[in-house]
């Protein structure tokens, strides 16, 4: 989806809705080194804001985009420590 960043892993929860995308992006960010990139795809518009108010509460991770082609919501979650 994006080529701008190197993606490490992407993670599918489309079809899930809240909580699920933000718990399975937890999950998936614990699991990267420092500076990697997981790419999250959703289908559940409410995941825009859930990701972005979680990365902005939650020290060690950085939202860097989110994109919407119409049917998916691309996240891009770095995880900085």
């Amino acid at each position: 989806m994006n080529a701008e960043y190197d993606i490490a892993e992407t993670l599918d929860v489309k079809g899930a809705s809240c909580p699920m995308p933000v718990i399975e992006t937890k999950q998936a960010t614990d699991d990267l080194a420092a500076g990697e990139v997981l790419e999250v795809l959703a289908t559940d518009s409410g995941s825009v804001s859930d990701i972005a108010g979680w990365a902005d509460g939650t020290p060690g991770v950085e939202l860097l985009d989110q994109t919407d082609d119409g049917d998916v919501f691309a996240h891009y979650v770095r995880k900085t420590e």
